[in-house]
């Protein structure tokens, strides 16, 4: 039934990446990044960050930071205006960075940084969040996705155990 959940809520969100992709395909890049405003570039950047912080606590096995990140995360999140990023691209990042500042348990948040990873690859993919080059990083041990500012592996998914599994898998500009 859990599965369930969450196949039918990742479905939802594709569904709703997707269709924000489609409106912002129609329209010329100039155009489209002219409407985010300063603060909304600043927040974006901003959300970016705490994400890849969450990513490094992982990575350094330490849930106490993650815990923490992810609650800036949270705080940021909250700012974005839905121009910006989709109401329903905002509300499935909430969710899963405030399930992960509200454990200590390393193997749950990693978890979640899982679904967490997946939905901002989506809203990359869609909105451009920064300037600097993203590295979108795959580790065939846990089949999952994570971002990183540098194509250097630093596993999130199993920290120092396996500390340099995975690959660079896409960049976006």
């Amino acid at each position: 039934m859990k599965k369930l959940i969450v196949i039918a809520t990742l479905f939802c969100f594709i569904s709703v990446s997707a269709s924000a992709q489609h409106d912002h395909g129609s329209h010329k890049t100039k155009s489209s990044t002219s409407t985010i405003n300063a603060g909304d570039n600043q927040n974006l950047s901003q959300l970016l960050t705490f994400y890849y912080n969450i990513k490094d606590a992982l990575a350094a096995d330490n849930a106490t930071v993650a815990s923490a990140k992810a609650a800036e995360f949270v705080k940021t999140a909250n700012s974005i205006d839905y121009k910006v990023i989709s109401e329903g691209n905002i509300h499935a990042l909430l969710k899963d960075a405030g399930r992960i500042s509200e454990t200590k348990d390393i193997k749950q948040q990693r978890n979640l940084f899982a679904n967490l990873s997946t939905n901002m690859s989506a809203v990359a993919k869609a909105v451009k969040l920064t300037d600097q080059p993203v590295f979108q990083q795959y580790c065939p041990m846990k089949k999952a996705y994570w971002l990183s500012s540098e194509k250097t592996i630093k596993n999130p998914y199993y920290g120092s155990s396996m500390l340099t599994c995975g690959k660079v898998t896409e960049t976006f500009n």
